[in-house]
């Protein structure tokens, strides 16, 4: 195959959901719930927390920033896969997959690092309870909030601009349902050593440093429960980071699978599918695993709820 300049791309070829046409009406119908569930439940989320003046401390504000994140996410990559099911028409705007590969990298490494931040809330919560609402100030809160965004920012956008400058073979089929900065690199005929080096590099920032601090946090935090007194106090203490460690657990789990995926199987499909659930799944589980494990998040949505009629 031929490379040409990239400046010649008009489009990018987006893989089928299903080959089959009889599963593409009930897979569209299926993927719209998923979409409506993620928007209105993390919507519900953002809601409590604003109305119910008990939700306003800073573990609360770190969770509506989080639902915020994951309405964003699930809006960068499911609108376009459910277009592309209804039309049957798989491309993309060469433009619209340089954005789509910019927030995608923009969301996923803001809910990393949201979840490490609200690790932190939880350690010094636990750890340091008297020092607790001197510590997580809101000057603090709104810095681990915009500090980590604009450096994702930047890192983003310089994974566009790379990408930019690449030129591209006539195949321009990506092997995925949505543009994703690695698979769009795959496919480029120019040399990609500097790319590969900087996601090297991201992924090591903005995926292990996360991980490490929350770690680190649940070290302190374990250590210090098991010197209390009273298991009452260990019960109520650990409860407190029940949400927290399945949000964790299913955010950093559904990358694994993505990763074992594609380094075990051949089957560019199963990594597709796998690579869309971690952009789907988590982001709808989030507000079920708060509201349902977390009481004063399930009586704040109580609240709203009924309170509804008079607010609409």
């Amino acid at each position: 195959m031929e490379p040409r300049n990239d400046t010649h791309v008009s489009d990018f070829l987006l893989m089928r959901v299903t080959e089959n046409p009889e599963l593409q009406f009930p897979l569209f119908i299926l993927f719209v719930s998923m979409y409506l569930v993620t928007i209105l439940r993390n919507l519900l989320i953002i809601l409590a927390v604003i109305y119910d003046s008990h939700l306003h401390t800073p573990m609360y504000f770190f969770l509506s920033n989080l639902s915020i994140n994951d309405i964003c996410l699930s809006t960068t990559t499911i609108p376009k896969m459910l277009v592309n099911i209804q039309t049957q028409n798989q491309s993309i705007a060469y433009t619209g997959c340089l954005a789509q590969i910019c927030f995608v990298l923009i969301f996923a490494s803001l809910e990393s690092s949201l979840l490490a931040v609200m690790a932190y809330d939880r350690y010094v919560a636990i750890c340091h309870p008297l020092r607790y609402t001197v510590i997580m100030n809101s000057h603090l809160c709104g810095l681990l909030i915009l500090l980590p965004l604009f450096i994702i920012i930047v890192d983003a956008l310089m994974h566009s601009l790379m990408v930019l400058h690449l030129s591209f073979c006539t195949e321009l089929e990506i092997p995925l349902f949505f543009c994703e900065v690695v698979q769009v690199i795959k496919i480029a005929c120019s040399d990609t050593l500097i790319n590969n080096i900087l996601i090297y590099f991201a992924t090591s920032v903005f995926g292990g440093i996360p991980l490490c601090g929350i770690i680190f946090s649940y070290t302190k935090i374990v250590s210090s429960v098991l010197r209390m007194p009273s298991a009452g106090t260990k019960y109520k203490a650990f409860s407190t980071c029940g949400s927290h460690l399945s949000v964790v657990s299913l955010f950093y789990g559904t990358g694994l699978g993505v990763y074992i995926s594609s380094a075990l199987t051949s089957s560019s499909r199963n990594t597709a599918v796998v690579s869309m659930m971690y952009t789907v799944v988590p982001q709808m589980m989030n507000p079920f695993i708060y509201s349902l494990r977390n009481r004063d998040m399930k009586g704040a949505l109580r609240k709203l709820i009924s309170r509804m009629p008079s607010l609409l």
